[in-house]
């Protein structure tokens, strides 16, 4: 069997957070024009994913990914365009598939979902859902959405959405079956989940050292395997930022999201992280990947070692980052980055098949 190629994007919730040095907040068409060069850029710099998360918050203009990732469609060839995540748990799966299988059809066969719970509760209230029914309701719409991907039409029934009886479900996407991925945020069971449903799973390191998440690799690969499913591709999604000078990168990525990250801590009762803290975030055994090219293909590189995925995303703006220096850094990523790391696990991969 032919080795899965390396894939390496993007990911982004389309912040809109007081710039750090002004203290500005960019009007909301200028961030939203800003993320469509970024997206264009991804793609001619050869990167192989753009992705869009889901949130419901003042900080972040990305409520609606689908729709954001459309206009990314018709501005872009190649590039595959996915969530990051849909929170499905708070969505109808019936929508989701359609407004996915409508991206896929603007896209020609490139979009993707990647499934999760949320690392925030504000959708739930906000659509109608009982935090109480979390775990519940993600297992059902999940269930549902691979049952309508699978199925023109769909005879269903459930808790926690009106039954379907034999009910045609359209458009249909160019890719079939489209692609699902699960997102899980480092629990056992999520893991399982995903193996035993046959998903490619997308595991989000933000904090911590890396190594102490490889057992949720070797528990997916075990569980895939006594369930005699297919291979799936796995991503590891992370926080960083790119520069020439990894002084800068540091400074950068410290200065926006700092003010972020300390405001979601204080709403969930953590201490505020201090700047050694951060810095040893970003040595190569930290979850952040900030530094210069050669640092980060370093990192991209160590953490193959231990996990053997097939996908890495970064997420380079979890504050507001000046637009010249995220374009930059996507530069970087690009065109230093991602030739190098691609090279170098294929050759790996060359090397255990012979």
């Amino acid at each position: 069997m032919e080795p899965m190629p390396f894939e390496l994007g993007l990911y982004t919730f389309v912040e809109n957070t007081p710039d750090p040095y002004t203290g500005q907040l960019q009007a909301p068409a200028e961030r939203m024009r800003d993320l469509l060069e970024t997206a264009e850029l991804a793609e001619q710099v050869g990167l192989d994913v753009f992705a869009v998360g889901e949130h419901h918050r003042e900080e972040y203009l990305s409520s609606a990914p689908a729709v954001i990732l459309a206009a990314i469609a018709a501005r872009t060839r190649r590039i595959r365009l996915s969530s990051a995540v849909t929170v499905l748990s708070s969505d109808d799966p019936v929508r989701v598939f359609q407004q996915f299988a409508t991206l896929d059809l603007l896209s020609q066969g490139r979009a993707e979902i990647m499934a999760g719970r949320g690392s925030f509760i504000e959708s739930f209230p906000l659509f109608g859902y009982d935090l109480h029914d979390y775990n519940e309701l993600f297992e059902e719409k999940l269930r549902l959405l691979l049952k309508i991907r699978e199925q023109e039409r769909v005879t269903w029934s459930g808790k926690h959405r009106p039954a379907l009886e034999d009910q045609p479900i359209y458009p249909r996407p160019v890719q079939n079956p489209l692609p699902v991925w699960v997102a899980v945020g480092g629990t056992p069971a999520s893991v399982v989940r995903a193996a035993s449903l046959g998903l490619p799973m997308a595991l989000a390191i933000i904090g911590g050292m890396p190594e102490r998440f490889a057992p949720l690799f070797d528990l997916y690969r075990q569980t895939a395997r006594r369930l005699n499913q297919s291979p799936q591709p796995l991503s590891i999604n992370a926080h960083g930022f790119i520069a020439d000078d990894p002084k800068e990168a540091l400074e950068v990525s410290y200065a926006t999201s700092s003010p972020i990250m300390n405001r979601i801590g204080r709403e969930r009762g953590w201490p505020p992280q201090s700047r050694a803290q951060y810095e040893a975030g970003t040595s190569l055994r930290g979850a952040l990947f900030v530094g210069s090219p050669e640092q980060i293909i370093e990192k991209i590189l160590f953490q193959h070692e231990i996990f053997g995925h097939q996908r890495f995303l970064l997420q380079l703006s979890v504050g507001t980052v000046p637009h010249q220096k995220m374009l930059r850094a996507i530069e970087l990523f690009g065109t230093e980055v991602a030739p190098v790391v691609r090279r170098e696990i294929a050759r790996r991969a060359g090397s255990v098949a012979v």
